[in-house]
């Protein structure tokens, strides 16, 4: 008796198709990394936030599909790493170096100590406490520099802020992941989408937006500072 092997077949495909979803974030990578070399950073950041797209709903589609068993020959923890890896450290150490924002020499330097300490904490299997927060400054450089970015700080102070979050990479503190987080999850996905919206009108506006906008991103960046202080807290 022969068996149906249609529905295992759509799973496979399913689970690859997932793989392949995740993997397109390589080709964006690329597409911003090309943006910032040629110093278009708007158009950088905007790639980039597609970017974080993708990487904030492959997980759960990942899940859906079961591919640590339908699609089980590729590592989708490896994939998603080394995605990750490009446009969360490379392409924003790109940006920095071919900004304005440090001179040349500061910026590059700092650049190499940022993507060699960030492969380290990439590598790190502590990186995740077992309730889903991430250990030290989550290496979400394409965020940090945004800011740096739209605020422009004197460049001495971006370098100080560049290296105190990569000695956080490593120091016991945590930082929440907003879209697995479990307590206070409804208002942190929220904030989440606030956050997106206020950075897409920063990138539209070139990343010189209103003061209102960067009202709304310094106080949506306040709101996951302090949530580190609520994660055992009985009110939360």
């Amino acid at each position: 008796m022969s068996i149906d092997k249609h529905p295992v077949r759509v799973a496979r495909a399913a689970g690859f198709s997932v793989h392949l979803f995740t993997a397109s974030g390589g080709a964006v990578a690329v597409l911003a990394l090309y943006a910032a070399i040629e110093r278009h950073f708007a158009v950088s950041f905007a790639w980039l936030g597609l970017a974080l797209f993708i990487d904030g709903i492959d997980g759960t589609l990942a899940r859906a599909a079961k591919v640590h068993e339908t699609a089980a020959a590729i590592d989708g923890v490896v994939l998603d790493l080394v995605i990750d890896f490009l446009t969360y450290v490379l392409v924003p150490v790109v940006a920095l170096w071919r900004s304005d924002l440090m001179p040349t020499e500061a910026s590059f330097w700092i650049g190499l100590v940022v993507t060699i300490a960030s492969a380290l904490y990439f590598a790190d299997t502590r990186m995740k406490t077992d309730d889903l927060w991430f250990r030290g400054f989550p290496a979400i450089w394409n965020i940090l520099v945004l800011y740096l970015f739209v605020l422009r700080p004197p460049w001495i102070l971006t370098a100080a802020a560049l290296l105190a979050a990569t000695a956080m990479m490593f120091a016991p503190i945590v930082f929440v992941h907003p879209l697995r987080v479990v307590r206070l999850r409804v208002p942190t996905i929220a904030v989440t989408i606030a956050w997106f919206a206020f950075a897409a009108l920063a990138i539209v506006d070139n990343l010189a937006p209103p003061l209102w906008v960067v009202a709304g991103m310094i106080a949506t960046a306040g709101y996951f500072l302090a949530l580190p202080f609520l994660r055992h807290s009985p009110l939360a």
